[in-house]
């Protein structure tokens, strides 16, 4: 049995009715599904349940753009005119071209209601007031989280980045309760805080919102972020050519479930073979997305290359998440698979030793590195003997990673800060 395990059994018959009449007209909207379900050799209407969807082929980024560049500007996957379009948006571009992911009027209601189902799993409510640290231009966790917020009715402020002076103005006269950002930027927050001789604690923040890249989940980054700022975190997943949030965190839950409702099928597979992988516990994948009402650049199996664990199930049976890296971010050493991530995590725990700031330095683009694995990371407030703090550093990347590394410290302030999203890796030169 296939049935995708995020999809709630109460709404099973009405995403299967709705898929299917999704499928059924898709062929005649756009050519690009109707060229690579004809090069595969099935009929998409032929699919009677979810059981079914794994029979159609995947969707890829790269034939995203390959689409786009055949026919600009939305491709050739569009499903819709450009003048039924109401807004833009851009993927962010970090796995190669940035491409376009229009919006619709009924689009972007569907959007809205997925990311407010999302950010009040998260624990935003009406009387919370939220600083908003991300940017409000072309990326998909701008404008969506404000529309989102406000259908919440919580108050948004729209720092955004770049103006951390005026994020500290906020939190001093707003009275803010509550974080939005990327994780890095929450970090990045609180060392400006710091820089400012005054502690985060003193702002009375309650909730951490992140999303946006992975960092959120991890355990050494979470409880020293908590432990900055003294209020919780949680986090949520999307994707930009999907919707912006489709997974978010309850507090004190241990993971994220899918709050999208109807919108999306979310499939589980395995990112070597693409066979399905059942999402219980201890279970791990890659996430694949199919629209189900989408109206502009509807995909179907779209592979996010976003790879997760399985942490447990909620008390109703949802499986709960976390997102462990991007399978482009991936590096293989020895035929070991190391996620930037899972480094910066173990450097993390050795807080206040270090402070957490790594760079992983490649000789040339991966994924393959020829061992040792080359890190930076920075020494925190309490270093002690640098000498054991980097033996210890380099002990347990090869315990923990199973992968030799050479591990080289540098001061606090030496490795590059970034308001979006950290880059954990750099090409030596």
């Amino acid at each position: 049995m296939f049935t995708p395990g995020f999809v709630a059994p109460e709404d099973r018959d009405a995403v299967t009715a709705m898929l299917r009449t999704q499928l059924d007209r898709l062929p005649a909207r756009s050519p690009f599904y109707a060229d690579l379900f004809a090069g595969h050799g099935v009929d998409p209407s032929a699919l009677i349940s979810l059981d079914d969807l794994r029979k159609l082929p995947f969707t890829s980024k790269q034939m995203l753009r390959e689409s786009q560049a055949a026919a600009p500007p939305l491709g050739r996957h569009a499903g819709v005119d450009m003048t039924e379009i109401i807004r833009v948006h851009a993927s962010t571009g970090t796995t190669g071209t940035p491409s376009w992911v229009g919006v619709t009027r009924r689009d972007s209601e569907a959007w809205t209601e997925m990311v407010a189902r999302a950010f009040h799993t998260m624990g935003a409510r009406r009387e919370d007031v939220v600083l908003h640290g991300s940017g409000l231009t072309l990326f998909v966790g701008g404008l969506p989280i404000r529309d989102a917020l406000e259908r919440i009715g919580a108050t948004m402020v729209p720092i955004g980045t770049g103006a951390s002076d005026k994020a500290v103005l906020a939190m001093d006269t707003l009275g803010v309760t509550a974080l939005h950002a990327t994780p890095s930027y929450v970090r990045y927050l609180a060392e400006h805080v710091r820089k400012l001789g005054r502690d985060p604690r003193e702002f009375g923040i309650r909730k951490i919102f992140v999303g946006g890249e992975p960092g959120g989940g991890e355990p050494a980054f979470r409880r020293n972020v908590e432990e900055e700022w003294g209020a919780p975190v949680t986090e949520g997943l999307g994707n930009a050519d999907m919707a912006p949030v489709l997974f978010g965190e309850a507090p004190g839950s241990g993971g994220m479930r899918y709050t999208g409702g109807k919108h999306v099928v979310v499939e589980l597979i395995d990112p070597e073979t693409g066979e399905p992988v059942v999402p219980e516990p201890g279970a791990t994948g890659e996430l694949v997305y199919t629209s189900v009402d989408r109206e502009a650049c509807p995909l179907v199996r779209f592979r996010t290359r976003d790879r997760i664990v399985v942490t447990g199930l909620a008390p109703d049976g949802a499986p709960l998440i976390r997102c462990v890296g991007r399978t482009d971010d991936m590096l293989i050493v020895l035929g070991v698979n190391v996620f930037p991530s899972a480094v910066r995590d173990l450097v993390q725990t050795l807080h206040p030793r270090t402070n957490g700031a790594i760079q992983i330095v490649l000789p040339e683009e991966g994924p393959r590195v020829e061992p040792p694995l080359r890190v930076e990371a920075e020494w925190g407030d309490e270093p002690g003997d640098l000498d054991g703090l980097r033996q210890e550093i380099e002990g347990l990347i090869r315990s923990r990673l199973t992968v030799r590394a050479v591990v080289t410290l540098v001061p606090p302030g030496s490795i590059e800060r970034y308001e979006l999203k950290s880059r954990l890796t750099r090409i030596a030169g």
